[in-house]
């Protein structure tokens, strides 16, 4: 792995082992991956290979068992720990949690929206958390929704979207709070395959015009053409870059 000045996200020869003993399962071993600012990285491997373990990791929704993850110096920082760079495993849990809620959005395979909440409060959840003043927030739901072709679905609930619908709703609510990072796990696999290519056009997108740096593990690979690289994993081992 070559590292370059501009990488966004980057792990260092990262490993994940679970258990100990005869009972040791070694879930990733010694992944080494960068990702720029507005490029779409697709990973791909067999059920179980790792696919998943790597997002936690990169996320920091799981710390290593070896190696590093770095999330890169924010050029637009003004002061303040996103002006430098930061191994996620040296934060404390406070930190840990700020990254994740400002810095870092996920989308899930199985949308993970709140069913009594509209879309529009549903996106308006991250935005919350990190405490954005009312106005703000009603301008980037506003922004997010608009971005995702929902703006005439604000005021519904999950139950009255379609899947496809209730995923967009998903990636506004991960791109709402503006962050660097986007991390996506199987974001199509509950979808049919013709609203599985919108959704992953909207991301490939919605990451490139955003200049965020996404990483995105699926099955699918009719979506494989769409992402700016393809990463390979198999057995927990990174095959192809």
């Amino acid at each position: 792995m070559s590292v370059t000045a501009t990488a966004v996200l980057r792990a260092e020869g990262v490993s994940r082992v679970y258990g100990s003993g005869a009972g040791e399962v070694r879930a990733l071993v010694d992944v080494s991956v960068e990702v720029g600012a507005g490029e779409l990285v697709v990973v791909v491997g067999p059920s179980g290979s790792g696919k998943s373990t790597l997002l936690h990791l990169l996320g920091g929704l799981d710390r290593p068992t070896t190696g590093t993850v770095h999330l890169g110096a924010d050029p637009a920082a003004d002061g303040g720990p996103g002006a430098v760079e930061r191994e996620l495993g040296g934060l404390g849990e406070d930190e840990l949690h700020a990254v994740r809620r400002t810095e870092i959005g996920f989308v899930f395979q199985s949308f993970g929206l709140v069913p009594v909440l509209s879309a529009a409060e549903n996106v308006e959840v991250p935005l919350r958390l990190a405490r954005v003043d009312a106005a703000a927030r009603a301008a980037r739901v506003a922004e997010a929704l608009e971005a995702v072709g929902l703006t005439d679905h604000a005021e519904q609930r999950p139950s009255e979207l379609s899947g496809g619908q209730q995923q967009r709703v998903g990636v506004a609510r991960a791109l709402v709070a503006r962050p660097r990072v986007l991390l996506a796990d199987e974001p199509t696999g509950q979808l049919d395959s013709a609203t599985a290519a919108r959704v992953m056009a909207l991301l490939r997108d919605l990451v490139h015009s955003r200049g965020v740096a996404a990483v995105v593990a699926t099955h699918d690979p009719e979506l494989v053409a769409m992402a700016d690289r393809v990463l390979v994993v198999r057995e927990g081992r990174l095959v192809t870059v």
